[in-house]
Parts: structure tokens; sequence; C-alpha cells
């Protein structure tokens, strides 16, 4: 179980350094998609969202690659997939199966670390 864990922990945290890093680089292309989604993709460049996106990629892929904080890495992944999933079911745009695999490993990775978010479900949380 815990080769399982490490190995998902290096393959999604890579993927999402590596993807932090072309977000801030600028230097992800934008190239065979529908007019729509080139539109969608290119305001949130314009208005400087996707290096923005980029840092928080950056940062929750490498704290999974080190090991160290995953659930908080986990936590910052987790909007960002439900996002590239959606982009890629609302504007049909090819390379889904990347976003499912990622999520697939984040699923896993959560239900690994499951003891790590207990907190969350706690109807009335005391304070202090």
């Amino acid at each position: 179980m815990k080769v399982a864990v490490i190995i998902a922990c290096i393959l999604l945290g890579f993927v999402f350094t590596a993807a932090g890093l072309f977000d801030i680089l600028k230097a992800g292309k934008m190239g065979g998609m529908p007019a729509d989604a080139t539109t969608f993709m290119s305001l949130m460049v314009a208005h400087h969202y996707t290096p923005f996106v980029g840092v928080i990629m950056l940062v929750g892929g490498v704290l999974l690659l080190v090991g160290r904080f995953v659930p908080i890495g986990l936590v910052l992944l987790g909007p960002i997939l439900i996002n590239i999933l959606l982009f890629h079911f609302m504007f049909r745009v090819p390379g889904v199966a990347t976003g499912l695999v990622c999520t697939v490993l984040e699923i896993f990775l959560i239900w690994a670390y499951r003891s790590s978010f207990r907190g969350l479900f706690v109807a009335a949380p005391d304070i202090g």
C-alpha cells in the first residue's frame, strides 16, 4: 500500500509540477481546441489567471513530490482537477484522459490519507 501511495504521489506531483511550470513560464500552447475553448483560454491568459493557477499547481505538485504536507497538496489540487475535467467536458476538448487519470490518482490519495480529512466531516466542530 505504501508503495502505491508513493507512486501515486510521484506521478500526480510530477504532472502538476510540470503543468504549473508551463503555466508560469507561458510555455503551454493552445492548439487544436474548439473556438469557444480558445476564446476562454485566451481570456484567462490575458487577465493573468493562468500564472496564478500555475503557482497553485506548482505548490501542490511539489508538496506531493516532497512527501510533506500531502493532504494540503491534495486540497490545493482538487479544485484544479475539477476545473480541468469541466473544461474538457463542457468545451469538448480532446485529451480528457490525462484529467481522468489524475482524478483517479487524487481520489486514491485522498482515500489513503483519509485520516487527515476526518475533521472536515464533523457536523459541529469545537472552536479553539
